[in-house]
């Protein structure tokens, strides 16, 4: 029985807390329309919301040559003469009443709307929406498409080998002016919607500060409660310097390939490096880590991870503590339609984790991982690399008897005679 939404909501109540507790009191915001620092929440917003947007329209553009993304973009619209014209007179503003002309009636799929269209026509539709006659919204409004998809067609037919970097630079005034209507007065709860979730991407950005300090090892929270059940872009790599961080009560310790060197032993010039023990900096309190591995072992004990309870036995009979946590990673994109019905389902990758610790010195995580569309065919749970780590035992058992030493035990071979 999953147990994610207590997960959910007590993420909830700390995303509220750090909006609450604010040095500027964000949340004060939503009750004042006229409070100033609003303008920069929506103006913040604007900028992102119309980068992602741009990012999107950038993916069915980049790779093309001028005509096939003239094509690409011409193939996503009802063909009328209005649309056609507001197209071709932002897109390509110097060309001649002649090349219009001949680009109206080519693209329109009607020959019987295409009969209709007497040169006077023409020519007052070249007029009218000419350069300056609109601006990029309404300009948007007219061909029925997102003023950000025209303004990059346009932008990437002056600039072919520009770069997304380069767009996301230049659009930086058309960012704000496609989002001009939520500075109107009578918007003020599409407004607050937008200055909520700019609300919500700072508090994540205070958590991400804070759980730095007390541990947290990845790059980055994303800004989603989701982030509480795993869905925060951590690496395998971080993963296992956290479940460190708790199997050292508390302390993080820096990640080393070699700790000692010993040079020249047994001769004047014996010589002995080693990492200064005093690196470790606790970021956690003591008590919380040794919860946290009590917890951790109950995973192990009757959880999701029993299957490698027991496994590693030394020697003398005793039975090295385990801990760990499990996590399965089905992320698809679904079309969901009314009623909460699934249209479509779309598999991106299949992620299984196990991050776990040993005894009282050893750690890992192991992922099992299938990228892009092939995950549609893979079934598999966190179950698969416990049972992973399980079949691993026979091979990191003596290594745990000597407590890490045993794969560096073997003597050197003899230098051959006369060398």
């Amino acid at each position: 029985e999953s147990i994610n939404l207590p997960f959910i909501r007590l993420m909830r109540d700390v995303v509220r807390y750090s909006t609450y507790q604010a040095p500027n009191n964000s949340a004060e915001l939503l009750k004042d329309d006229d409070n100033p620092r609003r303008q920069e929440y929506l103006a913040q917003f604007a900028d992102r919301e119309g980068t992602v947007f741009l990012l999107r329209f950038w993916k069915r553009y980049k790779e093309k040559t001028t005509q096939e993304r003239l094509d690409t973009f011409l193939d996503g619209i009802h063909p009328t003469a209005i649309r056609l014209a507001a197209v071709h007179r932002y897109l390509l503003p110097g060309a001649d009443q002649g090349t219009f002309n001949a680009f109206i009636r080519a693209h329109l799929d009607e020959p019987r709307a295409s009969a209709k269209l007497t040169d006077k026509r023409l020519a007052d539709l070249y007029q009218n929406y000419g350069p300056g006659s609109y601006d990029l919204p309404d300009q948007g409004y007219i061909a029925r498409v997102h003023p950000l998809e025209l303004w990059l067609v346009g932008y990437l037919l002056k600039h072919p080998e520009a770069q997304f970097k380069d767009a996301v630079a230049a659009s930086r005034f058309e960012r704000q002016e496609v989002y001009g209507w939520l500075f109107k007065s009578r918007h003020k709860g599409a407004r607050d919607s937008r200055v909520r979730t700019m609300m919500e991407v700072e508090a994540f950005l205070d958590i991400e500060q804070r759980w730095q300090r007390v541990g947290y090892p990845f790059d980055h929270l994303v800004p989603s409660l989701a982030t509480a059940i795993g869905s925060s872009g951590d690496r395998p790599a971080a993963l296992a310097e956290l479940i460190g961080i708790i199997q050292n009560d508390g302390i993080r310790l820096p990640a080393v390939r070699i700790d000692s060197l010993h040079f020249a032993a047994d001769t004047p010039y014996d010589t002995q490096l080693s990492i200064n023990p005093e690196l470790g900096k606790r970021v956690l309190p003591s008590e919380v880590a040794a919860a946290m591995r009590e917890a951790l072992s109950q995973v192990v004990d009757g959880g999701t991870a029993k299957r490698v309870q027991g496994t590693f036995k030394m020697q003398d009979g005793s039975v090295l503590a385990m801990g760990g946590k499990t996590g399965t990673g089905d992320n698809r994109i679904e079309s969901v339609g009314a009623g909460g019905r699934i249209l479509s389902s779309r598999a991106i990758n299949r992620t299984a984790t196990f991050v776990f610790y040993i005894g009282d010195n050893h750690f890992g995580a192991l992922t099992a991982f299938v990228p892009g569309r092939a995950a549609e065919g893979f079934r598999f749970t966190s179950a698969l690399p416990v049972q992973v780590l399980k079949g691993m035992a026979p091979i990191l058992t003596p290594y745990l008897e000597n407590h890490g030493q045993a794969m560096c035990n073997a003597p050197l071979a003899d230098a051959p005679k006369g060398v």
